[in-house]
């Protein structure tokens, strides 16, 4: 469990290397942005890219939105996008990108907090895999959460899922297997719900559904909600809810998240 290939990024920092490396899952040679701070490693963040393809692409702009001079990033492309061989299966084997991912981070840095955020699509990414990991925390920051919903909603992608999934009824049982909330129970990592009330490319009643189903469940969670704000904040919106995700990771490894709440 190791990156078999890092090649150096053209990107200017005075705190931190960028690097594309590579490493193999299910025998596929896989590809992600890695954002590696100069000093100590205390904090890991795998930032979960939305879209397909070119859409949504992991870039460094984003990565770089997480960072301080301790706090590592990273972002899997997922098989079949970017250089990485394979074919997206969305919500497939490409889980299986993110989790050896995390498992070859954590080894190398063992006593680093690793929290997961989800970015879109790579909401769904993170609620399928988060449980089994060793992380800190999930935050789903625009984030799809139900497979079902996401294919009444976005009838501009019914074809792509139906190409890539299947239908809803006729191939059920490969919905079924993108059922998150499934495998979700009350001694669950914490999850940070953040959505834009204006978000129409993954409408708020993703997260409300989410954030009835944890309560329901009893799941540690807190909910952020830009009810103004659309799938990306401007950019005053976005400093503060960069600073509200940062302060979240910080209270989560400094064990102040102690009941479900709102905000």
């Amino acid at each position: 469990m190791v990156f078999i290939k890092n090649k150096r990024m053209p990107v200017e920092s005075s705190e931190h290397i960028f690097e594309e490396v590579t490493y193999v899952v299910d025998h596929l040679k896989v590809r992600g942005l890695l954002m590696k701070p100069k000093l100590s490693v205390k904090r890991i963040v795998i930032y979960l890219r939305g879209g397909k393809g070119q859409v949504g692409k992991v870039r460094t702009g984003r990565l770089m939105q997480f960072a301080d001079t301790n706090t590592l990033v990273f972002g899997p492309y997922y098989r079949g996008n970017n250089g990485s061989e394979g074919k997206d299966e969305f919500y497939g084997g490409d889980l299986n990108d993110v989790r050896e991912a995390i498992h070859i981070l954590h080894k190398s840095y063992p006593n680093a907090a690793i929290h997961m955020i989800g970015f879109s699509r790579g909401g769904l990414q993170g609620l399928l895999t988060f449980q089994d990991l060793p992380v800190s925390s999930l935050i789903l920051w625009g984030g799809v959460s139900n497979i079902h919903l996401m294919y009444e909603e976005r009838v501009d992608l019914r074809g792509m899922l139906r190409r890539m999934i299947g239908h809803p009824k006729k191939q059920a049982e490969a919905y079924e297997k993108r059922d998150a909330i499934a495998q979700i129970h009350e001694n669950s990592p914490p999850i940070f719900i953040v959505h834009g009330g204006k978000d129409k490319q993954v409408g708020i009643h993703q997260a409300k559904f989410l954030e009835n189903e944890l309560k329901r469940i009893g799941t540690t969670y807190r909910t952020y909600y830009q009810m103004s704000e659309g799938h990306v904040p401007r950019p005053a919106a976005m400093k503060l809810t960069l600073n509200i995700v940062k302060q979240w990771m910080t209270d989560v490894e400094n064990n102040q998240i102690k009941q479900t709440y709102m905000n």
